[in-house]
């Protein structure tokens, strides 16, 4: 199997950033309130940029660090629950956008473990004789989705765009050193955005989206119960102890089940960075966007062990063990 690596890391926000105290001019909410429940104080809203432009800027960036040119990538996967449209995929428009005409490009959907998800196919495309890079990107205007006037889930969520680029190299040792991944479906009432009803007569009105909905306590419980699991299933298929790992880039939903996750788990939290307070909850972009945070502060080093796990709608999870 060919070794797999990540050659760089690259992240995108939106310039206007609404705090808490923002947010208590149009709801009954304060700074307190939302930083106490979830350690979030400000996010970042997109004010005209779709999903597809944020994905474009850190396709951009990856390119630029890189130094590849548009035709060595091979494969696009952009990892999203705030698409542009149901089609073209995002993925689509990306490359297109960026001119990467010789590259393959498709969109998944797992909500918050999507970059996870979006990871590990690519991974496995990466097999074969024809894909040789591929950028891996998680990208979400959630600020789209989100009522406004609905607190238990306006305050969470914020716009964003993170990626890696990835290449096999046959010289060196694959940085996959354990996965797992799972799906929750009995559990998918437990959040949602943009669901479609089917009108019961016809013709039917123009479809309606279903703003963000999620059972907080329920999402809560899963995630501190099912992450640690899933993790430590991972780093036993590596063969590791859970500390050895180095660095616990988790999704960022709530400051509260990192901590809680950490504490399960027996791990220090100052292994588990946080970046949730800045951005709030980005969902696939969370992870990517943590990421290139930690490698461009020094915070992750080459030869760090990393476990990535994401968790959310589906209700689903993942995890990979890697060595960045």
């Amino acid at each position: 199997m060919e070794a797999i690596k990540i050659i760089e890391t690259a992240r995108y926000a939106p310039s206007k950033i609404v705090t808490n105290d923002d947010l208590s001019q149009i709801m009954d909410t304060s700074d307190e309130w939302i930083t106490e429940r979830t350690g979030i104080r400000q996010r970042h809203i997109s004010e005209g940029e779709n999903t597809s432009d944020l994905a474009i800027k850190v396709g951009q960036s990856l390119l630029a660090k890189s130094g590849y040119q548009l035709d060595q990538v091979d494969l696009i996967i952009v990892a999203t629950m705030s698409p542009d449209a149901y089609t073209p995929a995002t993925a689509a428009i990306v490359q297109g956008e960026l001119g990467a005409s010789h590259a393959v490009a498709f969109d998944i959907s797992a909500a918050c473990s999507g970059f996870m998800y979006a990871m590990m196919v690519a991974k496995q495309l990466l097999q074969m004789p024809t894909v040789n890079r591929a950028m891996v990107i998680g990208a979400e205007v959630l600020s789209k989705i989100i009522d406004w006037q609905d607190r238990t889930t306006a305050v969470l969520f914020g716009d964003g765009a993170g990626g890696v680029l990835l290449e096999k190299d046959a010289s060196a040792t694959s940085i996959l050193l354990g996965q797992n991944w799972q799906t929750f479906g009995d559990q998918h009432d437990a959040l949602s955005a943009g669901y479609t009803k089917v009108a019961n007569q016809f013709p039917g009105p123009v479809t309606d989206l279903k703003p963000f909905y999620m059972d907080g306590h329920g999402v809560y419980r899963f995630a501190t119960h099912q992450v640690p699991k899933s993790i430590i299933t991972a780093a036993n298929q590596a063969s590791i102890d859970v500390d050895a790992i180095d660095h616990f880039i988790l999704h960022q939903a709530n400051a509260r089940i990192i901590r809680s996750v950490a504490k399960r788990l027996h791990v220090s939290q100052e292994k588990f960075p946080i970046n949730i307070n800045e951005y709030g909850n980005t969902s696939a972009a969370s992870e990517p966007i943590l990421l290139s945070e930690c490698v461009d502060q020094g915070i992750v080093k080459r030869g760090d062990i990393i476990a990535l796990s994401g968790f959310g709608g589906g209700l689903t999870v993942g995890t990979m063990i890697i060595k960045y």
